[in-house]
């Protein structure tokens, strides 16, 4: 390797190869689009090979950046993980795991889901919440050791994830006992009269919620959208609208919201996935999440 090889060069351009374009990297690094060109430029003459080619709107990697990025994803791990090993040197013992929850996720599922994980000694849990593509690239840059989703990752050239199907659930319709009562008669076709509470589009299962009704050719009362899942649930609980739930944490959800079941939603079933990137070194609290899984 030639003596002008530069460690911040290749941070460029393994930011540039998650971002899947110079612009989007840039955006990312707050920095000029020909300032990250330039030390993207630079890396590969210090190499003497190119990293990346145009492929569409964006770029891809070459044989030789797909080695480059190989080698930089563990570089850039073990950097991403030095601040917390100092930290834990010098204080008492800590286990950090910082996940990723996509926003239309159930708090009541992602708090089962890290059940096998949160009795572990000393642990320090970073939760974060946002939209998939948002959590993707956190996990890209390595500040997330795992994304939480209730759909899998989509195919991105430029990182190898994994989806690990976690669990699933069937789903119910809940609400408030006077909303029950008169719902009772004649459901599921009732739901076309009385108020409905649903998730919004940008949930996996708004689509299937949507086919299940056209199946049925049920015309829903819908009196409100939500994206998040708690909030749904807060606003199904105070008597707006019964609302769609998942029965794998039934009993939780009677205990925290104070409604009933009114009848299955046959056919519908949730899925919940564990997101990760392909990496030689796994959390071993990724690990044991994933365990019953493997």
């Amino acid at each position: 390797m030639s003596t002008s090889f530069n460690y911040k060069h290749l941070y460029y351009f393994w930011v540039v190869a998650k971002e899947g374009g110079i612009s989007r990297a840039a955006e990312k690094l707050d920095m000029a689009v020909q300032t990250v060109s330039a030390q993207v430029r630079e890396l590969e003459r210090s190499l003497g090979y190119a990293l990346l080619k145009p492929a569409g709107r964006g770029l891809v990697l070459t044989e030789a950046g797909q080695a480059a990025m190989q080698q930089a994803d563990l570089i850039f791990q073990l950097g991403e993980e030095l601040p917390a090993r100092v930290r834990d040197a010098v204080s008492a013992p800590a286990v950090r795991l910082a996940v990723g929850i996509c926003d239309g996720l159930p708090k009541l599922v992602v708090h089962r889901l890290l059940l096998p994980v949160i009795a572990e000694p000393n642990l320090r849990l970073l939760c974060h919440e946002g939209g998939l593509d948002d959590l993707l690239g956190d996990l890209a840059l390595h500040r997330l050791d795992v994304v939480l989703s209730d759909r899998p990752a989509p195919a991105n050239p430029n990182i190898k994830l994994y989806s690990h199907a976690m669990d699933s659930s069937t789903i119910g319709w809940y609400g408030t006992s006077a909303l029950v009562q008169a719902a009772s008669r004649d459901f599921p076709q009732s739901l076309g009269d009385v108020p409905v509470l649903l998730p919004t589009g940008h949930t996996a299962m708004r689509e299937r919620l949507d086919k299940w009704f056209e199946q049925r050719a049920i015309r829903p009362r819908i009196v409100g959208e939500f994206e998040d899942g708690a909030l749904l649930k807060t606003f199904g609980a105070s008597g707006m609208g019964v609302f769609p739930a998942a029965e794998w944490v039934h009993d939780d959800l009677l205990a925290h919201y104070a409604v009933q079941r009114l009848g299955p939603c046959e056919g519908v079933t949730e899925h919940f996935f564990a997101i990760g990137t392909e990496k030689k070194v796994l959390h071993p609290l990724v690990q044991r999440l994933l365990q019953p899984a493997l």
